[in-house]
C-alpha cells in the first residue's frame, strides 16, 4: 500500500454505548454535550484548579512554582480555552449542516466552568430527549472519559427529567482520523528527512496513566497502541529504510504513583544512542494545542534533542481543522438512536 493510498483509508468507529432513560423520537430536539479538560484562564487560577484536579489536596508551594512556570514559558496561560471554543463552535456548524435544526450543542468541562453539570442543565432545561454525550480525547479511559460520562449520567438523574443519554466511548478508528493524522506525520517525516541523514525515529504518544488504572484492565493503552499502528500501516512505516515507530507516554503526573512507560524522554534518550538523528512525534492523544503540547513537546522534548544533538519536530495540533470536527459531527450523527422501521 503506497503512503497516498493509504492516508485515505478508513477505519469503522465502535458503536455507542446507550447508558439511561428514555429513548428520543425523531421529531425531538437532540442534545450534545461536548466535554473537555478545561484550563485555568489566569494565572491567579492556576491554584485553584491545581487543587481541583489533584481532587482537593493542595499543591506543595515546589509544584505549584513549577506549574506556574510552565505555564508562563507557553505565555501565562493555556489557549485551551479558546481552542476548544472554536472546536465545539465547528462540530455545532458541521452537524447544522448534516440535519439542519436538530441538534442543541452545549459544552461542558471537567474542571472550569462551564462545567458537565452545567452544560447537561443547559440541554435538560431546553427540554432535550436525548443527549449525546463525546469527549474530545479519542480514546477510552476510566481515569479519562469515564468519569466525564459519569457524571454527565449524574446530572441528568438529578434533573429529574426522562432524558436518554448515549455516549461515545471512543472514536478513534472513526473514519478518517488516522488518515488526517498520517498526512500530518507523513509532512513532518518529508522535513525531517531534509534537516537530517540518518535514522528516524517516529513515537505516537498520550498522557500517562497511573499503572494501578491499567491493571484494573483499563483498554486505554492498547487503544492508544492501535492508533499508532493504524497510522504507521497507512504511511508503510514498517517498510521504510532507516526508520523506526513505537508508543512512547508522555505528561505523567507528579505523584507517587508509578505510571505507565516508556517516557518520550527516556524513549529519546535511547534512540539517540542508537545512532538516530531525529525524532518525529505525533501526539495522537491530544486534539488540540495546550500544556502538555507546547510545554512537554515544543519546549521539554525539543530541549532535550537539542542536548543530544538530533533533529526533533511535532505534528501540528488538530485544533479547529475542518476535516477532524466534520469527522467529530459524523460520529454525534452516527450515534442518534434511530428511530424503528416502518411496520417494525
Amino acid at each position: 500500500m503506497t503512503a497516498k493510498k493509504a492516508v485515505t483509508a478508513k477505519k469503522a468507529v465502535k458503536p455507542a454505548i446507550k447508558r439511561s432513560g428514555a429513548r428520543n423520537h425523531s421529531s425531538e430536539k437532540i442534545g450534545v454535550l461536548v466535554m473537555a479538560h478545561g484550563t485555568p484562564d489566569r494565572v491567579e487560577a492556576i491554584e485553584p484548579f491545581y487543587t481541583t484536579i489533584r481532587r482537593g489536596r493542595p499543591p506543595t508551594p515546589e509544584l505549584l512554582e513549577e506549574l506556574v512556570d510552565r505555564y508562563a514559558a507557553i505565555g501565562g496561560t493555556s489557549p485551551l480555552t479558546l481552542r476548544t471554543q472554536a472546536q465545539v463552535d465547528g462540530i455545532t456548524a458541521a452537524l447544522d449542516e448534516l440535519a439542519p435544526g436538530r441538534y442543541l450543542v452545549r459544552y461542558g468541562a471537567k474542571y472550569v466552568s462551564p462545567t458537565i453539570e452545567e452544560a447537561v442543565a443547559e440541554l435538560v432545561d431546553a427540554g432535550v430527549g436525548q443527549i449525546i454525550g463525546i469527549v474530545l480525547t479519542p480514546h477510552q479511559s476510566t481515569m479519562g472519559s469515564g468519569e466525564y460520562f459519569e457524571r454527565a449520567e449524574r446530572a441528568i438523574a438529578e434533573a429529574g427529567r426522562p432524558v436518554h443519554l448515549v455516549v461515545v466511548p471512543s472514536w478513534f478508528q472513526q473514519d478518517g482520523f488516522a488518515g488526517i493524522l498520517a498526512r500530518r506525520t507523513d509532512a513532518l517525516l518529508a522535513d525531517l528527512a531534509g534537516r537530517s541523514d540518518g535514522p528516524i525515529s517516529v513515537f505516537f504518544t498520550a498522557h500517562s496513566l497511573p499503572q494501578r488504572v491499567v491493571a484494573m484492565g483499563d483498554p486505554y493503552p492498547e487503544q492508544v497502541a492501535q492508533s499508532g499502528k493504524d497510522i504507521a500501516e497507512l504511511l508503510d512505516l514498517d517498510e521504510r529504510k532507516d526508520l523506526s515507530w513505537s508508543t512512547a507516554w508522555q505528561s505523567a503526573g507528579r505523584t507517587a504513583d508509578p505510571w505507565i512507560g516508556p517516557d518520550l524522554l527516556e524513549e529519546m534518550d535511547r534512540v539517540a544512542a542508537s545512532g538516530t538523528t531525529a525524532v518525529a512525534v505525533c501526539p495522537v492523544g491530544f486534539v488540540s494545542d495546550h500544556l502538555e503540547v507546547l510545554f512537554d513537546l515544543d519546549i521539554e522534548a525539543a530541549d532535550k534533542a537539542r542536548e543530544l544533538g538530533i533533529e526533533f519536530g511535532r505534528t501540528p495540533s488538530l485544533n479547529d481543522d475542518p476535516d477532524f470536527l466534520a469527522l467529530l459531527a459524523t460520529v454525534v450523527h452516527q450515534a442518534v438512536d434511530q428511530p424503528p422501521a416502518a411496520g417494525g
